[in-house]
């Protein structure tokens, strides 16, 4: 197997563990207001599992949701320690999504995408900048699974 095979490999239940249990700060890129859309939904639960969700959606910037202020862009989060991005944006839209997550939060570790969202290309530039990378995948779903 080579090493790009390897990495096309799903993570294992111990790795997503360990993503999950060493995150603390998650910026939601795509967070919607709407209390009927999954990105708004798996905020408030990662929320009230204990994690700081810093809402990121141009059109609501400025506005207090999750108690934080909702922020543009990923560029207006330098400094917050955000360790997770997980993503709620089509599949197409991924790369400037991690291009801004690397461009910006120096101290980010994982580039999580939802379900239904893929990008062999991002996935690649994040691993290759050194973070984890998680796609096709819920923490609302992955957390209650692996018992934490």
């Amino acid at each position: 197997m080579t090493d790009g095979a390897a990495r096309d490999m799903p993570l294992a239940d111990d790795e997503v563990r360990r993503i999950l249990a060493s995150t603390r700060t998650i910026a939601v890129v795509g967070w919607s207001p709407n209390p009927d859309r999954p990105s708004h939904q798996v905020a408030a639960f990662l929320k009230a599992r204990g994690y700081r969700v810093i809402p990121v959606n141009p059109g609501q910037a400025g506005q207090e949701a999750l108690g934080e202020t909702i922020r543009p862009d990923l560029a207006a989060l330098t400094g917050e320690g955000v360790d997770m991005v997980d993503i709620f944006r089509h599949s197409d839209h991924v790369p400037e999504v991690v291009a801004a997550a690397l461009a910006h939060l120096p101290d980010l570790r994982t580039v999580w995408m939802q379900l239904g969202v893929r990008n062999a290309e991002a996935a690649k530039e994040a691993r290759d900048r050194g973070l984890q990378v998680v796609e096709n995948r819920c923490p609302a779903i992955e957390i209650p699974r692996l018992g934490l």
